[in-house]
């Protein structure tokens, strides 16, 4: 079977609208969390992407389309200008884009159905761009439509989890010979829904904190709950044959991955099943937990979700391996559909640098959530870095672990 290898990363992040500003941010512990509001919920908290929409597309474009699909066209063009392929060359009937999402159409029909109402509710006045914004390939036909590609498109809609199950899709597609090129990731534009925030607000899982930046505190003592973020990530993914016979410069090897599920609680994690997800992506990458270098984790600063997941981590990592442990969403909160590819983003540069960028806000550990090699406030420089797992979770009870290897030639 091929080998798939990550030649190009496009972002946009609440720190970030590139790898190496983000990177940068990240080992400074510079927060991408500030003071928002937003209808109906009123003063919250959020991660906000200030990325060049007018970059690759027009006002108009823009306006036509949706959030998602901005954010998606700015990674792909982005991830495909990285990976310093030419453009020109390439068969874009033998491209392909999937892009992992938490959910879509609910920015688009809430923002209708408020305009609907300044008009006592005359649906004339309804968008009649309505049905393509919400439809759930939206985000990922922007892209394509922008940027000429004629090969497969299409979203997948894994909560949480979606930003490797992207991944994991596109790599699949490329070893099934369906694409030769493929645009992986995931994007979110959940902060412009006042559903979602109400929603973890009624749940008690709504941040809060007098200090934004300070407010996305996982593993803490104090932690309140999410903070929701937009974002995108998307990569370039290639067979290694042909990313060699190129000359790319290669990130990084898909070497392993899982995709599992609960089944056992609408929200509630499962920790045995989360842990099993690791344990099969580690043996489809022919390494054990003592391989492993870097252990990227999921938890997003809920009470509970945290020590859930750090209980499954436990029964796979401790006494086990010597891997340093961090969290990319006390940095960026929660990015929904993008976090899996945005945290794996964090992390890659640390085949480079040889070094774990930090878990920030813990000023107190919670013991439950205490496990070997926790990278707390301060980065951690390594002797090497080889291997890097990227764990995202999702509501339903759907699990994800990617496996990353160092390429050496």
């Amino acid at each position: 079977m091929s080998r798939i290898v990550i030649t190009g990363v496009g972002l946009t992040a609440p720190n970030g609208n590139n790898l190496q500003d983000y990177r940068k941010n990240l080992l400074a512990g510079v927060s991408g969390v500030e003071d928002y509001e937003i209808r109906y919920v009123g003063k919250t908290l959020a991660g906000i992407c200030d990325y060049d929409a007018l970059k690759h597309q027009n006002r108009r474009e823009i306006r036509r389309g949706t959030r998602a699909g901005s954010i998606a066209i700015y990674c792909c063009n982005e991830a495909i200008a990285n990976s310093q392929i030419d453009w020109g060359q390439v068969d874009h009937a033998r491209t392909g884009i999937y892009l992992g999402v938490t959910e879509h159409g609910n920015v688009e029909t809430e923002n209708e159905i408020y305009e609907l109402s300044q008009f006592d509710y005359d649906v004339s006045v309804w968008n009649h761009f309505h049905n393509p914004r919400t439809v759930a390939n939206n985000p990922a036909g922007e892209a394509a439509l922008n940027m000429e590609i004629t090969g497969p498109h299409y979203t997948i809609g894994a909560a949480c989890a979606a930003g490797n199950s992207g991944l994991i899709q596109g790599a699949q597609m490329l070893q099934l010979g369906q694409c030769d090129v493929a645009l992986a990731g995931g994007v979110s534009e959940s902060i412009h829904t006042f559903g979602i925030f109400a929603s973890f607000k009624s749940q008690g899982a709504l941040a809060q904190h007098p200090v934004a930046s300070e407010a996305s505190r996982p593993f803490d003592v104090d932690r309140t709950g999410i903070v929701v973020s937009e974002g995108g990530c998307v990569y370039v993914l290639e067979r290694l044959d042909d990313a060699l016979a190129r000359g790319a410069r290669i990130y990084g090897e898909l070497v392993g991955y899982s995709i599992n599920t609960d089944a056992t609680d609408f929200v509630l994690p499962n920790p045995e099943r989360q842990s099993q997800c690791v344990q099969i992506a580690l043996g489809r990458a022919g390494i054990t937990p003592a391989d492993v270098d870097i252990l990227s984790t999921h938890a997003t600063g809920t009470k509970s979700g945290d020590i859930q997941e750090i209980a499954g981590l436990r029964k796979v990592f401790q006494g086990n391996s010597n891997c340093s442990v961090n969290n990319t969403k006390s940095f960026i909160g929660h990015t929904m559909g993008a976090a899996g590819a945005l945290e794996l983003a964090g992390n890659l540069p640390a085949f480079d640098d040889n070094i774990c960028h930090a878990t920030i806000n813990v000023d107190q550990l919670d013991e439950e959530c205490d496990m070997d090699g926790l990278v707390l406030n301060t980065p951690q420089t390594l002797e090497s870095v080889d291997y890097i797992v990227n764990n995202s979770f999702g509501m339903l009870g759907i699990n994800s672990t990617v496996v990353i290897k160092k390429f050496t030639a």
